[in-house]
């Protein structure tokens, strides 16, 4: 134990020597803000630094590989699943004071940008250039490009434009050994070697950390409009979905809410949503006025099932967002914890999964808020429960079982946009067979041979 906790101080001086103090961090309370992420996970780091550079990334990981201590990379800790949780101590490694925008190239649709510039911070510099980066998770406020490669974040307009790892061309980073590597290139097109870029996006940081990205930007489309659908029962508004998705005019945003859903929001915001609705779709549509028009008519007879109280244009989109991102927070408020899984299936299986989670959410009994991007069949399920009911707890978990086996057999995954990290690395197994799994943990250990970076994420305990 003592020759540890030497190994730990030599550590800890030697990161000091390396990084200026007010980059590293040691005493415990300034690290607890470090220990945990939007999982509510907490594991305290033994020290949290804030890297400015590759060189100091790799610097910072080689040092690490000497004391065979665990490097934890960190974005804005927005995440859901324990990603960025330093669960068996180690040094955070926060990227959030890589900041600069280092070019946006209008003439060739890209910026090079560090991981620790915000979603948001990108969108503002890029639109004066008429243009945006497409993947916009709720949390784009204060998650970080960053994050966004770690977890291929998605959003609402996933559903017309892709997830994060479509809209990269490159990326500099630092692999677990401490080289400095670089993917892709800087045109649209190339098939030189492997695409290690698409490998690492969606990693949670297991492989490399990312110090630069080349991101490829979309021009803004010229005018946006808005419909809403309301449905007697969450079956006949899947039925919709599946009809929307399969005429020829993408919507970019189709958003579903559940009764639940409806009636958190009902609660908070008076007279925004109608009475008698059971599920509710708010949908966009973007480009020029006539394409506009064109896709609200196709869109708004593809709404025309069994079940339909009405469909019509939107006058006040913005409304309706807000509502639709006060979603979460609203549910924080009413449960002390809520279960909260991003499954997702292909969009035809949604009547059938939807229709079956009201099932096992009566079946358990437990109260269960389902609402998320439709046009992907992403569907965020949120058990409410008391994490002081153990009896309770039991009941949830046994229903999660429940849940995951469904989507599996729908020919759908555990996870659309949260990531693994540690939540749902139980599951993992379910839906990776042994063989392949053997073949990723190859790929870590090549990446990453002593295992030291965000180690015993993604992969179940057994396998680690």
């Amino acid at each position: 134990m003592s020759n540890d906790h030497f190994s730990a101080q030599d550590l800890l001086l030697s990161l000091e020597k390396l990084l200026p103090a007010d980059r590293v961090y040691t005493d415990p309370v300034d690290c607890f803000a470090y220990a945990y992420d939007n999982s509510r996970n907490y594991h305290s780091p033994i020290a949290v630094v804030f890297p400015l550079s590759a060189e100091e990334v790799s610097s910072v990981i080689l040092l690490c590989n000497q004391h065979h201590v665990p490097v934890i990379p960190r974005g804005r800790g927005t995440g859901t699943a324990g990603g960025s949780v330093p669960e068996i101590g180690g040094v955070v490694m926060s990227l959030e004071r890589m900041t600069n925008i280092l070019s946006v190239d209008g003439d060739n649709r890209m910026a090079i940008v560090e991981p620790g510039v915000l979603n948001q911070t990108l969108q503002d510099a890029v639109k004066s250039a008429g243009f945006f980066w497409p993947p916009d998770p709720s949390s784009a406020a204060y998650c970080s490009i960053g994050g966004n490669l770690a977890t291929c974040a998605a959003g609402p307009h996933a559903v017309k434009y892709g997830v994060t790892r479509d809209h990269v061309l490159g990326l500099k980073a630092v692999t677990g050994k401490g080289d400095i590597i670089r993917t892709g290139c800087y045109t649209s097109k190339g098939v030189v070697g492997y695409d290690l870029t698409r490998l690492i996006i969606g990693s949670e940081g297991t492989l490399a950390v990312v110090t630069e990205a080349t991101l490829k930007l979309t021009p803004l489309p010229k005018h946006t409009g808005g419909i809403t659908a309301e449905f007697v029962d969450t079956y006949s508004c899947a039925k919709a979905i599946a009809a929307i998705m399969a005429q020829p005019y993408t919507p970019s945003a189709l958003e579903f809410l559940d009764n639940g859903a409806l009636n958190l929001i009902r609660n908070k915001h008076k007279n925004l949503l109608p009475e008698n609705a059971k599920a509710y779709l708010m949908i966009e549509v973007d480009g020029s006025q006539q394409e506009i028009i064109e896709a609200t008519e196709a869109i708004l007879q593809a709404c025309q099932v069994n079940g339909l109280i009405e469909a019509k244009p939107a006058h006040d989109t913005k409304a309706l967002w807000a509502a639709r991102k006060a979603l979460s927070p609203l549910l924080k408020d009413i449960a002390p914890k809520k279960i909260n899984e991003d499954i997702a299936v292909p969009v035809s299986h949604l009547p059938e999964l939807l229709t079956e989670l009201e099932k096992l959410s009566s079946q358990y009994q437990i109260s269960n808020v389902n609402f998320g991007h439709a046009g992907n069949g992403n569907i965020h399920v949120n058990l409410l429960v008391n994490p002081d009911n153990p009896e309770e707890m039991k009941r949830a978990y046994a229903c999660l079982d429940e849940v995951f086996s469904l989507v599996l057999s729908l020919q759908g995954t555990l996870s659309g946009e949260h990531g693994v990290g540690m939540a749902k690395r139980p599951f993992v197994s379910r839906e990776i067979d042994a063989v392949t799994m053997q073949l990723m943990k190859q790929v870590k250990l090549t990446f990453d041979p002593n295992n030291i970076l965000n180690p015993g994420k993604l992969f179940p305990a057994d396998n680690t």
